[in-house]
């Protein structure tokens, strides 16, 4: 079989490969960062065998799919530390997203700060163990029993809701087991740098109707030195919210008559004054032509607010 590759060479090989496999004949430099591929324009893991001829392209972190997959895989690896820790705990969906992974997860006990520590340092346990992923499929029905068994009716759900004809894929690492569609990393052992940022509420299936879930949210990165900049640029922006520095500086208040309407104090009033100005003349100065002239009426709020010795 013959593959052609992304910088134009080609490789070819008289038996079905490894992704995997390819990488390292490529190059070991390249098996060691990679973290998923595309074949033939369709994302695959690193384990799938190439038995024809295909367009190959092996991906890293650098790459928005390969970030994606990595995460991804970080995700099982808290899930398999939260159930070591609350086996009571049901598992609901845990995908990767932009700059992070989230798990949705049932509790009958809250979640607190200092249980996302216990489950990282369960997680730097697990990436220690270098546990191998594996994937495998089941028949709907015998899929659907295996997570009755296991008391895990969000999996049970999703998989009723899959067309009659969907393959049914699982990936395993260790004792844990998930319902995934992948693709995965080939083993826990690289995710060693990562952090549990927040938790929030979720509905299950984003319905009010249904019932309120717990989502924990991390990153990962490939390195700390990453991790860090990443922290701290959120720390920067956490630091720079409107809505807390409004607060801090006397700009604006927040009241039940507006709800989500900012009602500017002394403070905000002399920016709203002034601000205009400068813009028009650092706008003209720039050669630019703007009209700042912008009407802002009064909200109907605001008298109310008045009479009641708020403002």
């Amino acid at each position: 079989m013959i593959i052609p590759l992304k910088d134009g060479a080609t490789r070819e090989y008289a038996q079905p490969m490894a992704v995997i496999d390819i990488a390292k004949d490529i190059s070991e430099g390249l098996a060691r960062v990679a973290t998923v591929a595309q074949i033939n324009g369709e994302e695959a893991d690193l384990r799938t065998v190439v038995d024809a001829d295909c367009e190959l392209n092996i991906l890293t972190f650098d790459s928005p799919e390969g970030a994606a997959a990595f995460r991804h895989t970080t995700s099982h690896i808290m899930a398999q530390a939260i159930k070591r820790l609350y086996p009571d705990v049901k598992l609901a969906i845990g995908p990767s997203i932009a700059d992070g992974f989230y798990y949705d997860i049932d509790s009958e006990n809250p979640i607190t700060p200092e249980d996302l520590e216990k489950i990282e340092a369960e997680m730097k346990k697990i990436v220690k163990e270098g546990l191998p992923l594996t994937r495998f499929t089941k028949p709907r029905k015998e899929a659907i029993a295996y997570f009755k068994e296991k008391n895990e009716p969000y999996k049970v759900e999703l998989i009723e809701d899959l067309p009659e004809d969907a393959e049914i894929s699982f990936y395993q690492q260790g004792e844990f087991v998930d319902l995934c569609a992948g693709p995965h990393l080939m083993s826990t052992k690289p995710v060693k740098a990562f952090k549990l940022t927040s938790i929030a509420g979720a509905y299950w299936r984003g319905s009010e109707k249904n019932k309120m879930l717990t989502r924990i949210y991390g990153t990962a990165f490939t390195k700390k030195a990453d991790l860090d900049e990443y922290l701290a640029r959120i720390e920067e922006a956490k630091k720079r919210d409107h809505r807390k520095l409004g607060k801090q500086l006397g700009l604006f208040m927040m009241a039940d008559e507006g709800p989500g309407f900012p009602f500017f104090l002394p403070n905000g009033m002399i920016l709203k004054k002034y601000t205009p100005g400068l813009l028009e003349r650092d706008s003209h100065q720039g050669g630019l032509c703007r009209d700042f002239d912008a009407d802002y009426p009064e909200p109907s709020a605001l008298g109310d607010l008045r009479s009641l010795g708020s403002l």
